[in-house]
């Protein structure tokens, strides 16, 4: 039996309008993950009460140790059972941002570990308090470090979010779902989804790069 992508051509409106569902829900994602990541990673590269640094290791370990599917699962239809009730979208993007955060916290809390301790030192003997020095002198060099592997993140939570098809959001994988289920085409449908996400990675991981070798270029400035 040959190919024929007569159905990709009258569906592609269709299917566009789903890439750009999958890529906004990912940008909302991960704008939401980074505040996570930095308030997380922050607290937990520097000295914090018990009380405090416990609840949240072990939220990295949660979101890092379960799988993301049940992790939407548990917000969108369990929650809904102690009171908390969140349309799809919501669900989607606040399962999508704590999942990436847990990852994303580790690589700020092992950049900011990775400056020279004496960096924050100096600033506080040069009359910067603790905020201060933390704000415009180790931040900033962490930033620096972390931008890369925070930038690939966004790849893989641009793929991640094919899993919020699960919960009825029409992104990208659920309307070639629903494309499938009209014309039973599945070999073109779901090579032109994977056409689109490896598209839309492929020009994060371009961005990547570049910002790669700037952070180089800082470092060694």
């Amino acid at each position: 039996m040959g190919l024929d992508f007569s159905y990709v051509r009258q569906a592609f409106p269709f299917i566009l309008e789903g890439a750009a569902r999958t890529v906004e829900i990912s940008v909302m994602a991960f704008a939401l993950a980074l505040l996570i990541a930095y308030a997380v990673g922050i607290a937990r590269a520097k000295h914090i009460p018990r009380w405090l640094a416990f609840p949240l290791r072990a939220y990295v370990e949660l979101f890092r140790g379960t799988p993301l599917l049940v992790q939407l699962f548990l917000i969108y239809y369990g929650l809904p059972q102690i009171g908390i009730v969140m349309g799809a979208w919501t669900a989607g993007v606040l399962g999508l941002a704590l999942n990436s955060g847990a990852y994303m916290s580790e690589i700020v809390r092992a950049s900011l570990l990775a400056v020279d301790r004496g960096q924050a030192e100096a600033a506080e003997a040069l009359g910067y308090g603790r905020l201060q020095a933390l704000r415009h002198i180790v931040l900033p060099q962490a930033t620096k470090i972390a931008l890369p592997p925070l930038t690939n993140s966004l790849a893989s939570l641009l793929k991640e979010s094919s899993l919020v098809s699960i919960i009825a959001i029409t992104e990208l994988t659920r309307v070639g779902n629903i494309i499938y289920s009209r014309t039973m085409a599945p070999f073109e449908i779901y090579l032109t989804v994977a056409f689109l996400y490896l598209l839309m990675t492929a020009v994060v991981s371009v961005v990547s790069r570049r910002l790669e070798r700037t952070s180089r270029a800082w470092a060694a400035s």
